[in-house]
């Protein structure tokens, strides 16, 4: 039975969303940053434009986009994306989730991708029942963690995937991050009278350390407290303002 309500329900939970998540991309080629991983010859570049995505790890400090690349990978590739949390995800979760994988692929409904953040906290015993099924193709593993999976994942999890590290975005990179939620009139502030000085999208893309999700929500906040002072006035964030 179709539910009618559900429009409206994803719609409000739209309209609370923070900027941050909004202005996820939604493609691989929005993606600020990871050249080193998705230039043109580069190896991941290479696994997605030949459809062979193998278990992976992404590896790297917060805010680099570990959940967003995972999630760009399921697109790209027509996978279905399944997302669970390392420590939290139990053996008979784990079950559940390859015995619906498998399913897929006998229906001919496409491959599923298992991504796990804080891939370091996974047990013995998850693993155990997961790479069985990892092998032989049925479910593909994106694992994402802040730790070094060399010393901190289990070693048949590590010799089984492909290690890829997510860097800091550059000043530039968190520039050109901003720029677009600025001027986005979908996911961003396009449609409202906005201007953000060239100097505190600088500041922010300096102070954030590479993290475009503390940038944005630096850039939310300076708009939505400016707007509350000047509900009929177009908004304008300067450097003193940013900082």
């Amino acid at each position: 039975m179709t539910d009618l309500w559900a429009p409206k329900r994803d719609a409000a939970r739209a309209r609370v969303e923070p900027l941050a998540v909004r202005m996820r991309p939604r493609r691989l080629d929005e993606l600020q940053g990871q050249r080193h991983l998705l230039a043109s010859g580069k190896l991941l570049r290479r696994m997605l434009e030949a459809d062979a995505i193998t278990s992976l790890i992404l590896h790297g400090p917060p805010g680099t986009g570990k959940t967003t690349l995972a999630e760009l990978i399921a697109v790209h590739t027509k996978r279905v994306f399944v997302r669970e949390h390392a420590a939290s995800v139990g053996v008979s979760r784990i079950r559940e989730l390859l015995a619906e994988a498998a399913r897929r692929v006998e229906l001919g409904q496409g491959r599923t991708i298992l991504f796990l953040d804080e891939i370091h906290r996974f047990t013995r015993a998850q693993q155990d029942v997961l790479l069985g099924d990892v092998e032989k193709g049925l479910v593909t593993l994106v694992g994402a963690t802040t730790e070094n999976p060399l010393f901190a994942c289990n070693a048949a999890l590590v010799s089984r995937s492909t290690l890829f590290r997510l860097e800091p975005l550059t000043v530039e990179d968190i520039e050109a991050v901003l720029a677009t939620a600025v001027s986005d009139s979908e996911r961003g502030y396009g449609s409202m009278r906005v201007d953000v000085t060239a100097e505190a999208l600088r500041h922010w893309a300096v102070q954030c350390d590479g993290d475009a999700r503390r940038a944005l929500t630096a850039l939310e906040v300076a708009v939505e407290s400016c707007r509350s002072k000047n509900s009929f006035d177009s908004i304008v964030v300067t450097l003193e303002v940013a900082e």
